[in-house]
């Protein structure tokens, strides 16, 4: 258990200023809408004890200068539980950050729902969950801080339902509260790190560093650009390779730079997105996240250099997506030998995975740019690049299938693997070629954005007459439904695992 601070203390912690929002009009019976007996005289108690009037205070405030509406629980006031007055100081809090374009932070510390409302009171998560939808369609982004303890409709609704979620070390987050959980529950099992772990928790943060992050969040999360990002400069070899087989062993050099040295040069900061919120998450395989690029904000999904796990792939999935609907360009760096293709894979659902990060940058408004950065391994691949907009590194290599089985799939002997990897024409130039890739990058320090270009045009990245780097607006998506949406034909699973 951590300290549970009041929420005023809080919001003292992590704003530079702070302003309630008016409180709406009404007012609840003395006993409450059931007439609960001792109800009112427990809502005098808690009020008298904590100074507040109910389970939590909404305002307006900067946090590391930026505005947003601050959403702060107050768990001394009967555990923090969501009641009709409640829900209406929470959906007037939405509705004015839709009204003034503001960002959303929930601080949250919630038992759930109050008992002594009964079913208006569980009915309050609908109200806030609905208001939450209509503030992530005005394109604004929420963040959610969860304290100790934050369980039940709290986490189901202003919880785990944000953009990110940051945790303090050591709070209790779980779905079910430690009264009614089974007597035999692994305790660890509900607290931030193992929903770090299991990809419902993006970071875990300390209270000292709460409002820098924050403040980093807010910034990066609320500054939109139309320009697409431009793609790094190369920080390997810089002439192309010769041969098919030298791409591939150039790719697979333990010595050529990752991921992670092309991000340290590309950005000043970058916070970290993780998890799928589907129960996963692959943080050898797939580095997500929003950073800062000569002062402008870009989304970032890069492949380690590692067989991409499903988790991995639908992390990217929710970085386009939330990209795009914040209006942020991103980047993504290809590098894997393929999709993971084990049996736990399998049951982890990887093809529906691959599938839908394919949508996700299929459908993405928000300009995507790609480098290879190294090995392009068939679809596991293919899938993180953007179609009109990919370029590659000397270093770099895309094949349709990895040369070795290539041949074993051709039944030809080890011997000609390396004249399997010529014919693939996989090499960056041959890539160009093919119009497969715009041009191939150079490391150049005083132009760290110039690719070299081809002398063959690129191929058209799609069928709108777009120009490359821009698309037309397509007809807003329905929103998406339960898992299983309602169709003629009866289907089964939720395509995750």
């Amino acid at each position: 258990m951590t300290d549970r601070l009041p929420a005023r203390a809080v919001l003292a912690l992590v704003a530079d200023d702070f302003a309630d929002l008016p409180a709406p009009g009404g007012r609840s019976a003395p006993d409450g809408p059931l007439g609960w007996s001792g109800y009112g005289s427990a809502r005098a108690r808690a009020a008298e004890r904590t100074g507040e009037v109910e389970s939590v205070v909404c305002g307006t405030a900067r946090v590391a200068g930026t505005p947003a509406v601050l959403i702060a629980f107050e768990f001394g006031f009967l555990g923090g539980s969501l009641g009709e007055r409640t829900g209406d100081l929470l959906v007037a809090a939405y509705a004015h950050a839709r009204e003034h374009r503001l960002p959303v932070v929930a601080l949250v510390a919630t038992g759930g729902s109050r008992m002594q409302e009964g079913m208006l009171a569980l009915t309050q998560l609908q109200r806030v969950a609905r208001a939450s939808a209509l503030v992530r369609r005005a394109g604004l982004p929420q963040i959610a801080v969860v304290r100790d303890p934050t369980t039940g409709g709290g986490w189901a609704t202003l919880g785990a339902g944000a953009d990110v979620v940051l945790a303090l070390p050591g709070a209790q987050v779980g779905f079910a509260g430690s009264r009614v959980r089974p007597p035999d529950a692994d305790p660890a099992a509900y607290t931030a790190e193992a929903q770090l772990t299991a990809g419902a928790v993006d970071a875990v943060v300390r209270p000292a560093d709460l409002r820098d992050t924050l403040g980093g969040w807010l910034r990066l999360l609320t500054s939109p650009s139309a320009e697409p990002a431009p793609p790094p400069a190369a920080l390997g070899t810089a002439e192309p390779p010769a041969t098919g087989w030298e791409a591939v062993l150039r790719a697979r050099s333990p010595h050529r730079p990752r991921a992670t040295a092309y991000l340290d040069a590309y950005f000043s900061r970058r916070l970290p997105l993780t998890g799928d919120r589907a129960g996963g998450a692959d943080p050898g395989g797939m580095l997500c996240g929003f950073g800062t690029r000569s002062g402008r904000t870009v989304a970032f999904a890069a492949q380690t250099g590692t067989a991409t796990r499903p988790a991995g792939y639908r992390t990217a999935a929710r970085l386009i997506r939330l990209a795009d609907r914040l209006g942020i360009p991103a980047l993504t760096l290809v590098d894997t030998p393929g999709a993971a293709n084990d049996a736990a894979a399998e049951r982890e659902g990887v093809g529906a995975a691959v599938a839908d990060l394919f949508a996700a940058v299929a459908e993405a408004r928000t300009p995507v740019t790609t480098l290879v950065i190294g090995e392009g391994g068939s679809g596991g691949a293919l899938a993180l690049a953007a179609p009109g907009r990919t370029w590659v590194t000397p270093d770099g290599y895309f094949s349709v299938i990895a040369p070795e089985m290539a041949a074993a799939i051709l039944k030809r002997p080890c011997s000609e693997v390396e004249l399997t990897a010529d014919q693939l024409r996989l090499r960056p130039q041959d890539l160009v070629d093919l119009g497969v890739v715009r041009g191939i990058v150079a490391p150049d320090a005083a132009d760290p954005t110039g690719p070299t270009d081809a002398t063959h045009a690129a191929r058209p990245a799609d069928d709108t007459g777009a120009a490359p780097g821009t698309s037309k607006t397509p007809e807003a998506p329905e929103p998406p439904g339960d898992r299983t949406r309602d169709h003629p034909f009866p289907g089964t699973g939720d395509r995750r695992p």
